[in-house]
């Protein structure tokens, strides 16, 4: 007997519509890092441990949440803004009340069932407040209008540098900033940061050797970030301790020369030299490996993902919607940059993965729906646009 829900050609259309709602470019690149990143992290642990089913799992979860978000109009997402922002500002007032406390930072909050990273969700809270903001302003943005936009970014930064994870706040404040800069930002608003922070850089590796001291206190920042700004300066000031992951990775990256040394051959991984190698650091087991060819395949097909996300952002049907996937897409830009250079030893060790790669959950989701939204936006790019 013969289904009506399948037998009428017009429902079974809309059916498969919800089904079918990956956008393929996007969902063909992040199946690759998906792919590159088992192959690493099956290296990485020796073969199929725990964390290889667990990473499988993540991935699941990650792909759901891709394609139930992809299933959003910008619209929708426009109404569920203001209630994901302040749902996530509470939770991170939870995580200031009652928060875990892990390796000395108050980062989680747990809720009984399930242990959550609030300040994962601020990176697409964050854009997408500030985008719904300036988007009702759009006919007429003026200078207050970013204004206030800051205060939106500057609220969610501070309670998350608070616990303290300066890292994670910094991308959440990059995120909302993407979304100023792309609404039309003043370049020449942006020129005294830009100074500050050249004369910044240029007075510390002038008096580096004073000011990386021991009891010299940097005031705004902790005593472990100032430890982790003088070790990338010179890594070889205490190299079996804070600079063991700089310099670990970097002979790993530059061990695997031109074509590396094969899968499943790298001795910095599998002589236990490159800490944490299945979470931040697995670029470097995979450049070990796989060599300078693997690692510009690699990069290539991240600036694949971000130019396709620009693409989906200059063709998308609202101001709102393409001032968000812009940010999301430079979201991943950062993500891989940041990863990429602290791995090299060109910036300091910070907790950031490398996207659909670095083995974990809470990256992994967090991405996975930042990537649903980009693909929601893209198959609603037809859409009329709403006040």
């Amino acid at each position: 007997m013969n289904d009506s829900r399948f037998s009428d050609p017009s429902r079974r259309s809309r059916i498969l519509s919800r089904i079918l709602v990956f956008d393929p470019p996007l969902l063909l690149l992040l199946l690759a890092f998906a792919f590159i990143g088992l192959l690493s992290l099956y290296s990485a642990g020796g073969g199929f441990d725990g964390r290889f089913a667990d990473q499988l799992r993540n991935y699941g979860l990650a792909f759901a949440a891709m394609w139930l978000l992809a299933q959003f109009s910008p619209q929708t997402l426009m109404r569920l803004t203001i209630p994901f922002y302040l749902f996530g500002l509470l939770l991170l007032v939870g995580v200031e009340l009652f928060g875990d406390i892990s390796k000395g930072a108050q980062r989680w909050l747990n809720l009984g069932v399930v242990r959550i990273q609030p300040s994962e969700m601020m990176k697409i809270a964050v854009p997408m407040m500030v985008a719904w903001y300036l988007h009702k302003h759009r006919e007429n943005i003026r200078p207050f209008h970013f204004v206030v936009a800051g205060v939106l970014m500057l609220i969610p930064f501070g309670l998350i540098a608070h616990q303290p994870d300066l890292g994670t706040a910094l991308l959440v404040f990059a995120a909302g900033f993407f979304v100023l800069f792309f609404a039309g930002l003043s370049y020449r608003l942006l020129i005294p940061i830009f100074l500050v922070g050249a004369i910044g850089l240029t007075a510390l590796l002038v008096l580096q050797d004073r000011l990386c001291t021991e009891g010299v206190d940097w005031v705004v920042l902790h005593q472990y970030q100032k430890n982790r700004v003088c070790t990338l300066l010179d890594p070889s000031s205490d190299p079996l301790g804070r600079g063991f992951h700089t310099i670990q990775s970097a002979i790993a990256v530059g061990s695997g020369g031109l074509l590396g040394k094969g899968f499943m051959q790298g001795t910095q991984t599998h002589l236990d030299f490159i800490p944490e190698r299945t979470t931040d650091f697995i670029f470097a087991v995979y450049a070990e490996e796989f060599g300078l060819v693997g690692n510009a395949l690699l990069l290539f097909l991240y600036l694949l993902f971000i130019l396709r996300g620009l693409h989906i952002a200059s063709n998308a049907s609202t101001f709102f919607s393409r001032l968000l996937a812009s940010a999301l897409t430079m979201v991943f830009f950062v993500y891989v940059f940041v990863n990429v250079g602290m791995v090299t030893g060109i910036l300091p060790v910070v907790g950031v993965p490398l996207p659909f790669m670095s083995y974990g959950g809470t990256a992994l989701l967090t991405l996975g729906s930042a990537a649903g939204i980009m693909m929601g936006i893209q198959r609603h790019r037809n859409a009329m646009k709403k006040a």
